[in-house]
């Protein structure tokens, strides 16, 4: 590791110009200054004419041997009397105002300290943190780092940048150059102390700052994905992965020895799918759905057995807004014949055919072989059961490519939630029970079920 300066592209002070610390933070002057910057703890000199102070000495007679050179000037002309620069020192205070001179030296030495003995400060996605050994490499720094940011685990794909007030260098061999050498080549530069005269700021924070240059995304180059087996032997590919017709997936390897095929246990190199779905139309509203649970209610009490029945969910896309058509159709106690040959919305310009809803009545709310066989189109299908209780039971699910995924009801019907003040929240206290001491009787008591309560009904047959 090297930490020599002669790489940074800015220029530094010369020894002859030095660093004047007075000049940037107001406290003085530099060398070569026509004149101070104002004192405002000291009486200020003003220019005395020339009548007021000389002409009374004229008058009395001479009281030293330089009197007869007084004798021989002109009678004196009013002209103002200033006292040189050089008579009153800069950087001497007035005889009277101590404390001043002691506050402004202070001032400077807080300055200096503050501002280059502060340590610079690393930053990345709005994580900050002070560098407590500066004195490490930018890629040292990095490696740090990465265990918790992974973006930086790639030393070749990060580069690095260090902001200084103004000034923005970039590191241009992270592996060669200290943090601490960076910071202070800046702190010698010209540029730097030329911006920080102007800054309102005196005391900025060294920011060290990484960046991914470069992602890498894709497959590797000797590895593809292929439809069939004859594309991937007619690749130049050494590794093909292939779909098989059993829904898995192969891996084939091309060597000297031959060709190898095997099934694919831990797949990688596809993105990660769940079967589910996502709505683009607004939720079934709970108005509709009272007055579908009213109907199918219906033909349990009414009639005076029960029956299932069909309704059908459509999307009007010229008013925005769902409706329930109701097919003819010919129903039992576990069966429903619909037909659908006179359907009014079966224009697909204006509706949409949103979902299959049928009743079970009293019965559980499941899918049966029948309903399996028939809800073979891409579709949203649900059952109601336990009409007969206050709030039925719903089973959702959808048909893919005649494959059928459960769904969460409330995929696409509102629920029957509804905002309650906050304040009810605070009149219930909780009672924590150790499960240890919970009997597996007293357990469905406390409603502590699932693997718990399988451990405490295993530990009791112990």
């Amino acid at each position: 590791m090297s930490d020599s300066n002669n790489m940074w592209p800015f220029q530094e002070i010369s020894a002859e110009e030095g660093l004047d610390i007075n000049e940037i933070f107001g406290t003085g002057t530099s060398s070569g200054t026509a004149a101070p910057e104002a004192n405002p703890f000291q009486v200020p000199q003003q220019a005395v004419p020339a009548p007021e102070t000389t002409t009374p000495h004229v008058e009395q007679p001479p009281t030293s041997p330089a009197a007869p050179q007084a004798e021989q000037t002109p009678a004196p002309q009013p002209v103002a009397v200033t006292i040189p620069p050089a008579t009153i020192p800069a950087a001497e205070p007035a005889p009277n105002n101590p404390l001043e001179a002691a506050f402004e030296a202070k001032t400077v030495e807080n300055a200096k300290a503050s501002l280059f003995e502060k340590k610079p400060v690393f930053c990345h996605k709005s994580a900050k943190e002070i560098i407590e050994d500066p004195a490490m490499t930018f890629e040292e720094l990095r490696i740090r780092k990465s265990e918790d940011f992974l973006d930086l685990e790639e030393g070749k794909n990060v580069s690095w940048s260090v902001e200084y007030g103004t000034i923005r260098k970039d590191v241009k061999d992270p592996k060669g150059t200290t943090i601490i050498s960076m910071k202070e080549s800046i702190e010698r530069s010209r540029e730097f102390l030329d911006a920080l005269k102007k800054a309102k700021d005196k005391n900025p924070d060294c920011i060290v700052r990484p960046k991914v240059t470069m992602k890498n995304k894709g497959t590797a180059a000797y590895k593809g994905t292929f439809p069939t087996v004859e594309a991937a032997r007619k690749s130049d590919k050494v590794i093909c992965l292939i779909p098989g017709n059993d829904g898995h997936i192969y891996e084939m390897h091309k060597t000297e020895q031959g060709e190898f095929i095997a099934p694919k246990h831990k797949i990688i190199d596809f993105q990660a799918v769940a079967a589910g779905f996502t709505p683009a139309l607004p939720l079934i509203p709970l108005s509709l759905m009272r007055q579908i649970i009213a109907f199918f209610r219906s033909f349990m009490a009414e009639h005076g057995q029960e029956y299932e029945a069909l309704v059908l969910i459509y999307w009007d896309k010229w008013k925005e807004e769902y409706l329930a058509y109701v097919p003819k159709q010919n129903v039992s106690k576990a069966g429903i014949h619909a037909s659908l040959q006179e359907n009014p919305y079966d224009d697909e310009s204006r509706y949409i055919h949103y979902a299959d809803m049928h009743s079970h009545n009293s019965m559980e709310a499941f899918f049966s072989s029948i309903d399996d066989a028939d809800e073979r189109g891409t579709g949203i299908y649900m059952v109601l059961g336990h009409l007969d209780h206050f709030y039925p039971e719903i089973a959702a699910r959808i048909c893919c490519g005649g494959s059928f995924v459960d769904i969460d009801p409330g995929t696409v019907i509102e629920g029957l939630e509804e905002p309650f003040p906050p304040e009810w929240c605070t009149e219930v206290s909780h009672e924590k029970v150790p499960v240890s001491k919970v009997s597996p009787r007293k357990a469905e008591k406390t409603g502590i079920w699932g693997w718990k309560a399988l451990e405490l009904l295993l530990g009791d047959l112990k």
